[in-house]
């Protein structure tokens, strides 16, 4: 094998469409060889009677690399258990975790029925909760019989987690708890080897060809901003040796765009050194808010 995560054993979840599929394929390109995970659901994460891993598996098998499916739910303790326990047994160790796995429930919050919102939490952050503390019991037992691996991890976020997305409350909750969750990820799996980072990725997939129609759709001609492979390249990158150092970031990519989130940070700050009284609080929040950074649009709500 050759490439820059030769040699390497590669998880993605989520791997039968879309960018899950896009990054799986990237990954045996790169000379990786990778455990396809997909339950096979439909969009709104009912079954789908399909097994899409063993497609995305057998094609790069096709292609001359290395991969073996898994269609396990990575949304259970049992399932996340045998998603790491599959790579251990095809190939005798863990080195990236992808974690893409998620499906949609649009409804605007009036609309949100409490089932809608516990499903999609339930696929996308603990999905990636799940996979990751799996993942990282085993690197934290290489660890401590000195094998020190480079574990890496990618989180897979959304410009609705950073900003919020009109119709997807649910959604959007769950993306931004991903964050938080890769942050803190970061700062406990240090000490064992492991990297952990975030993409919030802006492509054509089951998910947003629907929702975004009008900007999602394929041109006619010349680069085609929108296709999922754009943002493959960052993550086998994010899932190789060569990311070393790099930990709790947040990317932000889309076509040939690609940006450093820096997320929430202090702006104008007032201390008046004892407890404010309702009026003055008051004033003084409208000044300090004066002088803040306007917050980017909620997408769907138009320019800020």
């Amino acid at each position: 094998m050759s490439g820059i995560c030769a040699g390497r054993v590669v998880v993605v979840t989520g791997a039968g469409r879309g960018l899950g599929r896009a990054h799986a394929l990237a990954f045996a390109a790169a000379g990786a060889r990778v455990v396809v995970n997909d339950l096979g659901v439909r969009l709104d994460g009912e079954p789908g009677g399909e097994n899409p891993a063993r497609a995305v598996a057998a094609e790069i098998r096709a292609a001359g690399g290395e991969a073996v499916a898994h269609d396990g739910d990575v949304a259970t303790g049992e399932g996340a258990a045998s998603l790491v326990r599959t790579a251990l047994e095809a190939y005798g160790r863990l080195d990236t975790l992808v974690n893409n796995a998620g499906f949609l429930r649009d409804r605007m919050l009036v609309n949100l029925g409490e089932d809608d919102w516990d499903a999609v939490l339930r696929a996308h952050l603990k999905g990636h909760f799940l996979p990751l503390r799996h993942a990282a019991a085993h690197w934290r037992a290489e660890a401590k019989s000195g094998r020190g691996p480079a574990g890496r991890v990618v989180n897979t976020s959304s410009g609705a987690g950073l900003l919020g997305s009109l119709g997807q409350g649910n959604y959007s909750a769950a993306k931004a708890g991903i964050v938080a969750l890769t942050l803190v990820a970061a700062a406990e799996l240090d000490r064992y080897g492991v990297q952990v980072n975030a993409i919030a990725p802006a492509a054509r997939t089951r998910m947003t060809e629907r929702a975004f129609a009008g900007t999602m759709s394929a041109p006619a001609t010349g680069f085609d901003a929108m296709a999922p492979e754009n943002v493959s390249p960052l993550v086998v990158w994010l899932g190789s040796a060569a990311s070393a150092g790099v930990s709790g970031r947040v990317f932000e990519v889309e076509g040939g765009r690609l940006s450093v989130m820096e997320g929430w940070h202090r702006g104008p700050t007032a201390d008046k050194g004892a407890r404010w009284g309702v009026e003055e609080v008051g004033e003084e929040a409208l000044r300090l808010l004066a002088e803040a950074a306007r917050p980017g649009a909620v997408y769907g709500a138009g320019p800020g």
